[in-house]
């Protein structure tokens, strides 16, 4: 087979364009794009003129609405190759940016204002074409090779791991060495720690000005910043990656100094070798699926909270108060990689949950929890509550019982085109508690809910040039010893024999 073709790409517009205070030039030379947006023209955009899925659900803007003119930006990844040229190079450019500032005048909207429906108010069809794009995007990017012109490297460190420090500065220093005019960037709370001595890198004339440090302020609002993450540790570094790179996630190549092996597809001993590599010739992605979850708080009505009145979630979300716009109000989005649990907490009798997709009542789970899951998550908490393993190209949405009160509850898959709703009922005994890939615990009481949906910002992973096929394979073999038992022994030629004439015989 031939190799991949290269493609010359400039994946963060910031190295190139961004001045000392952070401004960009736009198409005729001129700095007024401000960062956000920069980031909400590269984000997934849908026509706001449809109906959204429930009005209940909608997060109420700050800001006028935009007009219905459709946006041609896309998703990150998608602007990085949103020109094709002849010469087969992609380099995103500033016009998309531009257009979006003219229309956002032409609307008579600020620039500024908040412009886009999260995934799970969006129509059938546009969470269809949305999820559509993406899986189209994941394999064309399966078969090209992206050479990123890196000035800005994002370096993540398991955190509280003292063991990592040498090796984090080790790392460092060689990226410094390599490139001239890079900057490495690394956690703040480095900078005064002893044995990584920020101060005695600082010291070398080489060096000056080029080591840089990075808070959770930075990766939120100029995420852009960054072209490449260096992620050392194991998969919670990966998990913490996308934690903290809610919106927009540069390509993320990990290295494996952590338990498991799943998302980290590097040796350490070997990142010379392999960050030289990754430079010169390139990098193959791979889109990770992530959900976007949302926690919506039950509001009280009058005349609604005595027994002789109870409220009933199926009626609020699919029955005839379905169209009530006052019944929840939502309180905080993620975007998460692995999963969403719903479970009992300290409580110790099990959960009631209602399970709703789209505009249907799946079920009534009594168990101690539920587990939903992505592909990637396929490996991680649902995979010890007895769900499937999954192909992380797989499009879909894994939904596993924990400790189910029946003998008839079986993990089910449902496709990624599905806004799924987990609730606790108005008459359940206990409250539930909701945790999103293993972080932000939050207690839902009875009447709360979250809203579960494929999200528009998928997870960037570099995978190795030379084993891409047969990577996930060869991670659960290697992490988990699938199917491993000890093979059973040959037949001999008397073997054959015996068993011929005990045929004979019969």
């Amino acid at each position: 087979m031939s190799s991949p073709d290269a493609v010359d790409i400039a994946p963060s517009i910031e190295a190139e364009l961004a001045n000392e205070d952070g401004r960009r030039p736009d198409s005729d030379g001129d700095f007024s794009a401000s960062d956000s947006e920069l980031q909400q023209a590269l984000e997934v955009v849908f026509d706001n003129d449809s109906p959204a899925r429930r009005r209940s659900s909608l997060v109420p803007s700050r800001d006028k609405r935009p007009g219905t003119a459709r946006q041609r930006t896309s998703c990150f990844v998608h602007t990085l190759l949103q020109e094709r040229r002849q010469d087969g190079s992609y380099t995103p450019s500033g016009e998309g940016l531009q257009q979006n500032k003219t229309a956002d005048k032409d609307n008579g909207t600020p620039p500024n204002a908040e412009r886009h429906m999260q995934s799970r108010l969006l129509t059938k069809k546009q969470l269809s074409d949305m999820a559509f794009g993406i899986r189209e995007l994941s394999k064309k990017l399966g078969h090209i090779r992206l050479k990123l012109k890196v000035k800005n490297v994002f370096i993540l460190t398991k955190a509280h791991d003292e063991t990592l420090i040498h090796k984090t500065r080790e790392v460092v220093k060689w990226l410094l060495s390599y490139h001239e005019n890079d900057h490495s960037y690394v956690e703040d709370t480095l900078k005064e720690e002893p044995d990584f001595d920020a101060q005695g890198i600082l010291a070398d004339p080489e060096y000056q000005g080029r080591l840089r440090f990075w808070n959770d302020e930075l990766c939120q609002k100029r995420p852009h910043t960054f072209d490449i993450i260096l992620a050392l540790g194991g998969d919670g570094t990966v998990l913490y990656a996308s934690a903290l790179f809610q919106r927009i996630v540069p390509p993320v190549l990990a290295f494996a100094l952590g338990s498991l092996g799943f998302l980290t597809k590097f040796d350490y001993d070997s990142y010379p070798k392999t960050l030289t590599r990754a430079f010169s010739e390139g990098v193959t992605v791979s889109l990770r699926l992530r959900f976007e979850a949302t926690v919506m708080r039950s509001r009280k009505r009058a005349g609604h909270d005595t027994p002789q009145a109870r409220r009933d979630l199926v009626e609020e979300l699919i029955g005839v108060e379905a169209e009530d716009a006052h019944t929840h109000a939502p309180e905080k989005s993620w975007n998460i990689l692995n999963d969403v649990v719903l479970d009992r907490g300290p409580n110790p009798t099990m959960s009631s949950i209602e399970v709703f997709g789209d505009e249907e009542h799946f079920t009534t789970v009594q168990a101690d929890g539920i587990c939903v899951a992505t592909p990637t998550g396929s490996t991680a908490y649902n995979l010890a509550a007895g769900g499937s393993l999954c192909h992380p190209d797989n499009p879909v949405i894994l939904v596993t019982a924990i400790c189910a009160h029946t003998l008839s509850f079986r993990p089910i898959i449902l496709p990624d085109t599905i806004v799924l709703r987990i609730g606790v009922p108005y008459d359940a005994r206990t409250s539930s508690w909701a945790s999103f890939d293993g972080r932000e615990r939050t207690e839902l009481k009875p009447g709360d809910y979250v809203t579960i949906s494929a999200s528009r910002y998928p997870f960037p992973s570099v995978l190795p040039l030379d084993r891409r096929s047969e990577d996930w394979i060869d991670s659960i073999s290697r992490t988990l010893n699938w199917n491993s038992r000890q093979r059973q022994k040959a037949f001999t030629d008397k073997d054959h024999n015996a068993a011929a004439e005990q045929g004979a015989a019969k």
